[in-house]
């Protein structure tokens, strides 16, 4: 119980003032630009990215007919599948547990999730996806590599934030420089 307790408080100092940085550090909601924010506790990585909806799918709405429903459905199928889209360091054997896709426009069900459909936005929607990867060796994992820029062209840059066990990272990744290190 104890332990348990410690590594609690171990992740909300780790995850706190990363999470105050970033509010102040990234607008809410800029075209081209997500937010990707890592944390490794234990064994455990766990990825949250956040982007404006017209960058993955190019609209920010509902969708209006069975073409656009396709693309969120294309859209989903590209994420669900994040072990090609980060790449943690090889030697950690790191294997994607689980992923969860949430926004306020979109029906649950095209995003392969349950629940009851969302509500309007103000016409900026965002995609909220969290990732989970279980390491194998975690004392080795080293960085990420970001592959979402060949599968989703509308995203240019991610601004991604690390936090783990050696400390904290930051730096704006992009098609060129795809790879977060710590």
């Amino acid at each position: 119980m104890r332990s348990s307790l410690v590594r609690a408080a171990l992740r909300v100092a780790l995850l706190l003032p990363l999470c105050l940085g970033l509010a102040h550090a990234a607008p809410a909601h800029v075209h081209g630009q997500g937010n990707l924010e890592i944390a490794l506790d234990g064994a455990q990585l766990s990825l949250h990215l956040e982007s404006p909806l017209h960058d993955l799918i190019g609209f920010e709405r509902a969708p209006r007919n069975a073409a656009e429903q396709q693309k969120v459905r294309d859209m989903a199928a590209r994420l669900r599948a994040a072990d090609r889209l980060f790449l943690p360091t090889a030697a950690a054997g790191c294997t994607l547990q689980s992923v969860s896709l949430v926004s306020a426009v979109l029906d649950p069900a095209l995003l392969g999730e349950a629940g009851k459909a969302g509500g309007d936005s103000d016409g900026h929607a965002d995609l909220d996806a969290d990732f989970s990867f279980r390491c194998d060796k975690p004392e080795v994992l080293q960085g990420l590599k970001v592959a979402l820029f060949g599968q989703f062209p509308g995203l240019h840059r991610l601004q991604a934030s690390f936090a783990g066990p050696r400390g904290q990272k930051a730096a704006r990744l992009d098609a060129a420089n795809p790879e977060l290190r710590w």
